[in-house]
Protein backbone atom coordinates (compact mmCIF):
# COMPACT_ATOMS: atom_id res chain seq x y z
CA UNK A 1 0.00 0.00 0.00
CA UNK A 2 1.22 3.54 -1.03
CA UNK A 3 2.44 5.82 1.71
CA UNK A 4 -0.09 8.95 2.55
CA UNK A 5 2.43 11.85 1.75
CA UNK A 6 2.14 14.82 4.54
CA UNK A 7 -0.85 16.47 3.13
CA UNK A 8 -2.90 13.16 2.97
CA UNK A 9 -2.31 12.67 6.56
CA UNK A 10 -3.51 16.07 7.38
CA UNK A 11 -6.74 15.83 5.38
CA UNK A 12 -7.28 12.14 6.96
CA UNK A 13 -6.53 13.56 10.34
CA UNK A 14 -9.64 16.27 9.66
CA UNK A 15 -12.10 13.21 9.13
CA UNK A 16 -14.04 12.18 12.46
CA UNK A 17 -13.64 8.10 11.82
CA UNK A 18 -16.92 6.97 12.49
CA UNK A 19 -18.90 9.72 12.00
CA UNK A 20 -21.45 10.34 9.59
CA UNK A 21 -21.69 13.65 8.35
CA UNK A 22 -24.59 15.97 7.29
CA UNK A 23 -24.78 17.27 3.59
CA UNK A 24 -23.69 20.79 4.84
CA UNK A 25 -21.14 19.55 7.26
CA UNK A 26 -19.29 17.43 4.47
CA UNK A 27 -19.69 20.23 1.61
CA UNK A 28 -17.71 22.46 3.70
CA UNK A 29 -15.23 19.71 5.02
CA UNK A 30 -14.80 18.37 1.61
CA UNK A 31 -13.37 22.58 0.80
CA UNK A 32 -11.14 22.14 3.83
CA UNK A 33 -9.19 18.58 2.88
CA UNK A 34 -8.80 19.37 -0.73
CA UNK A 35 -5.09 20.65 -1.45
CA UNK A 36 -4.82 20.00 -4.91
CA UNK A 37 -3.17 22.22 -7.04
CA UNK A 38 -5.99 22.43 -10.00
CA UNK A 39 -9.67 23.40 -9.03
CA UNK A 40 -10.61 19.65 -8.12
CA UNK A 41 -13.96 17.98 -9.12
CA UNK A 42 -16.53 17.61 -6.13
CA UNK A 43 -18.12 13.82 -6.48
CA UNK A 44 -20.47 11.86 -4.88
CA UNK A 45 -21.18 7.97 -4.56
CA UNK A 46 -24.48 6.27 -3.64
CA UNK A 47 -24.63 2.57 -2.69
CA UNK A 48 -28.02 2.07 -3.53
CA UNK A 49 -30.27 -1.53 -1.93
CA UNK A 50 -30.65 -2.31 -5.36
CA UNK A 51 -30.42 -5.32 -7.51
CA UNK A 52 -28.83 -4.05 -11.18
CA UNK A 53 -29.00 -6.96 -13.18
CA UNK A 54 -32.97 -7.06 -12.41
CA UNK A 55 -34.19 -4.35 -15.48
CA UNK A 56 -37.20 -3.41 -13.10
CA UNK A 57 -34.13 -2.54 -10.28
CA UNK A 58 -32.03 -0.62 -12.76
CA UNK A 59 -31.56 3.26 -11.46
CA UNK A 60 -31.38 5.98 -13.87
CA UNK A 61 -32.02 9.44 -14.37
CA UNK A 62 -31.02 12.94 -14.94
CA UNK A 63 -31.06 15.93 -12.80
CA UNK A 64 -30.03 19.78 -13.34
CA UNK A 65 -27.76 21.14 -10.60
CA UNK A 66 -28.80 24.57 -9.95
CA UNK A 67 -25.24 25.66 -9.31
CA UNK A 68 -24.00 23.94 -12.45
CA UNK A 69 -21.33 21.24 -12.53
CA UNK A 70 -18.16 24.30 -12.78
CA UNK A 71 -17.39 22.39 -16.14
CA UNK A 72 -17.14 23.51 -19.59
CA UNK A 73 -19.37 20.66 -20.91
CA UNK A 74 -18.19 20.34 -24.64
CA UNK A 75 -21.21 19.58 -26.32
CA UNK A 76 -21.75 17.68 -30.11
CA UNK A 77 -25.29 18.20 -31.90
CA UNK A 78 -25.85 15.97 -34.39
CA UNK A 79 -28.52 17.36 -36.06
CA UNK A 80 -30.22 17.61 -40.04
CA UNK A 81 -29.49 21.11 -41.83
CA UNK A 82 -32.61 22.29 -40.71
CA UNK A 83 -31.63 21.98 -36.64
CA UNK A 84 -28.32 23.47 -37.04
CA UNK A 85 -29.03 27.52 -36.51
CA UNK A 86 -30.78 26.28 -33.46
CA UNK A 87 -28.33 23.94 -32.02
CA UNK A 88 -25.87 26.46 -32.51
CA UNK A 89 -27.58 29.71 -31.01
CA UNK A 90 -28.67 27.41 -27.63
CA UNK A 91 -24.71 26.96 -27.61
CA UNK A 92 -23.27 23.42 -28.94
CA UNK A 93 -19.91 23.54 -29.64
CA UNK A 94 -19.92 21.11 -32.38
CA UNK A 95 -22.50 21.23 -35.09
CA UNK A 96 -23.20 18.81 -38.43
CA UNK A 97 -23.85 15.66 -39.17
CA UNK A 98 -22.30 13.54 -41.81
CA UNK A 99 -18.64 15.31 -41.24
CA UNK A 100 -18.77 14.03 -37.50
CA UNK A 101 -19.99 10.88 -38.18
CA UNK A 102 -17.04 10.56 -40.12
CA UNK A 103 -14.36 11.52 -37.86
CA UNK A 104 -16.29 9.21 -35.10
CA UNK A 105 -15.87 6.60 -37.60
CA UNK A 106 -12.00 7.37 -37.29
CA UNK A 107 -11.81 7.78 -33.21
CA UNK A 108 -12.83 10.96 -32.97
CA UNK A 109 -14.53 11.57 -29.37
CA UNK A 110 -13.19 14.90 -27.93
CA UNK A 111 -16.84 15.92 -26.60
CA UNK A 112 -18.86 15.08 -23.30
CA UNK A 113 -22.15 15.05 -24.47
CA UNK A 114 -23.92 14.08 -28.03
CA UNK A 115 -27.07 15.27 -28.47
CA UNK A 116 -29.34 14.07 -31.53
CA UNK A 117 -32.88 13.56 -33.22
CA UNK A 118 -34.73 10.52 -33.45
CA UNK A 119 -34.39 10.58 -37.27
CA UNK A 120 -30.41 10.42 -36.81
CA UNK A 121 -30.13 7.16 -34.29
CA UNK A 122 -30.25 5.13 -37.32
CA UNK A 123 -27.18 6.35 -38.29
CA UNK A 124 -25.37 6.68 -35.18
CA UNK A 125 -25.98 2.08 -34.31
CA UNK A 126 -22.82 1.65 -36.37
CA UNK A 127 -21.05 3.30 -33.89
CA UNK A 128 -21.86 2.33 -30.78
CA UNK A 129 -18.88 0.23 -30.12
CA UNK A 130 -17.28 3.78 -30.25
CA UNK A 131 -19.32 5.71 -28.19
CA UNK A 132 -20.92 3.74 -25.78
CA UNK A 133 -17.64 2.72 -23.72
CA UNK A 134 -17.41 6.35 -23.11
CA UNK A 135 -20.90 6.58 -22.27
CA UNK A 136 -21.36 8.73 -25.30
CA UNK A 137 -24.36 7.12 -26.69
CA UNK A 138 -27.34 9.50 -26.97
CA UNK A 139 -30.48 8.11 -25.06
CA UNK A 140 -34.09 9.26 -24.96
CA UNK A 141 -34.40 8.45 -21.07
CA UNK A 142 -31.57 10.85 -20.54
CA UNK A 143 -32.88 13.70 -22.96
CA UNK A 144 -30.41 13.50 -25.75
CA UNK A 145 -32.59 11.90 -28.38
CA UNK A 146 -35.05 14.94 -28.62
CA UNK A 147 -36.33 17.10 -31.50
CA UNK A 148 -36.13 20.18 -29.45
CA UNK A 149 -32.15 20.04 -29.25
CA UNK A 150 -32.29 23.86 -28.44
CA UNK A 151 -33.79 23.08 -24.61
CA UNK A 152 -31.30 19.89 -24.51
CA UNK A 153 -28.59 21.93 -25.46
CA UNK A 154 -29.10 25.09 -22.94
CA UNK A 155 -29.86 22.40 -20.17
CA UNK A 156 -26.90 20.48 -20.63
CA UNK A 157 -24.64 23.39 -20.45
CA UNK A 158 -26.32 24.97 -17.56
CA UNK A 159 -25.61 22.15 -15.09
CA UNK A 160 -27.62 18.81 -16.65
CA UNK A 161 -26.03 15.67 -15.67
CA UNK A 162 -27.00 12.29 -16.25
CA UNK A 163 -26.22 9.16 -13.84
CA UNK A 164 -26.90 5.08 -14.04
CA UNK A 165 -26.49 2.97 -10.99
CA UNK A 166 -23.03 0.75 -12.16
CA UNK A 167 -23.30 -3.59 -11.71
CA UNK A 168 -22.08 -3.15 -8.40
CA UNK A 169 -25.03 -0.99 -7.14
CA UNK A 170 -23.32 2.40 -6.70
CA UNK A 171 -24.03 5.63 -8.69
CA UNK A 172 -21.28 7.91 -8.93
CA UNK A 173 -21.67 11.52 -9.95
CA UNK A 174 -19.49 14.61 -10.13
CA UNK A 175 -21.44 17.42 -8.55
CA UNK A 176 -19.36 20.77 -8.74
CA UNK A 177 -15.63 22.08 -7.82
CA UNK A 178 -13.72 22.53 -4.49
CA UNK A 179 -14.24 26.04 -5.09
CA UNK A 180 -17.81 26.72 -5.10
CA UNK A 181 -19.03 27.71 -2.03
CA UNK A 182 -20.03 25.01 0.45
CA UNK A 183 -23.50 26.21 -0.11
CA UNK A 184 -23.56 25.18 -3.47
CA UNK A 185 -21.88 21.68 -3.12
CA UNK A 186 -24.74 21.36 -0.72
CA UNK A 187 -27.37 22.38 -3.13
CA UNK A 188 -26.11 20.46 -6.01
CA UNK A 189 -26.07 17.42 -3.44
CA UNK A 190 -29.19 17.67 -2.24
CA UNK A 191 -30.57 17.88 -6.00
CA UNK A 192 -29.30 14.83 -6.77
CA UNK A 193 -30.00 12.77 -3.75
CA UNK A 194 -33.26 13.57 -3.76
CA UNK A 195 -33.67 12.95 -7.52
CA UNK A 196 -32.49 9.16 -6.46
CA UNK A 197 -34.95 8.85 -3.85
CA UNK A 198 -37.63 9.63 -6.32
CA UNK A 199 -36.46 6.95 -8.49
CA UNK A 200 -36.45 4.60 -5.70
CA UNK A 201 -37.83 1.25 -7.74
CA UNK A 202 -40.95 0.03 -6.02
CA UNK A 203 -39.40 -3.92 -6.32
CA UNK A 204 -36.57 -2.48 -4.23
CA UNK A 205 -36.97 -3.60 -0.68
CA UNK A 206 -34.81 -2.82 2.60
CA UNK A 207 -32.86 0.09 2.73
CA UNK A 208 -32.48 2.38 -0.22
CA UNK A 209 -29.62 4.11 0.23
CA UNK A 210 -27.22 1.92 1.90
CA UNK A 211 -24.09 4.40 2.33
CA UNK A 212 -22.98 7.96 0.87
CA UNK A 213 -19.75 9.13 0.29
CA UNK A 214 -18.39 12.18 -0.62
CA UNK A 215 -14.92 13.02 -1.54
CA UNK A 216 -12.91 15.63 -4.09
CA UNK A 217 -10.64 14.28 -6.64
CA UNK A 218 -7.81 12.94 -4.55
CA UNK A 219 -8.77 13.85 -1.09
CA UNK A 220 -10.13 11.31 1.27
CA UNK A 221 -13.75 10.57 1.46
CA UNK A 222 -16.51 11.66 3.87
CA UNK A 223 -19.11 9.14 4.68
CA UNK A 224 -22.75 11.31 4.92
CA UNK A 225 -25.95 10.40 7.11
CA UNK A 226 -28.50 9.08 5.10
CA UNK A 227 -31.02 9.95 7.31
CA UNK A 228 -30.11 13.58 6.59
CA UNK A 229 -31.45 13.01 2.93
Amino acid sequence: MAKLTKKQKEAQSKIEKDKLYSIQEASALVKEITNAKFDASVDIAVRLGVDPRKADQMVRGVVTLPNGTGKDVKVLALVTPDKEAEATEAGADFVGLDEYLDKIKGGWTDVDVIITMPSVMGKLGPLGRVLGPRGLMPNPKTGTVTMDVAKAVSEVKAGKIDFKVDKTGIVHAAIGKASFSADKIAGNAIELLETLNKLKPSSAKGIYMKSIFMSSTMSPSIQLDPKTV
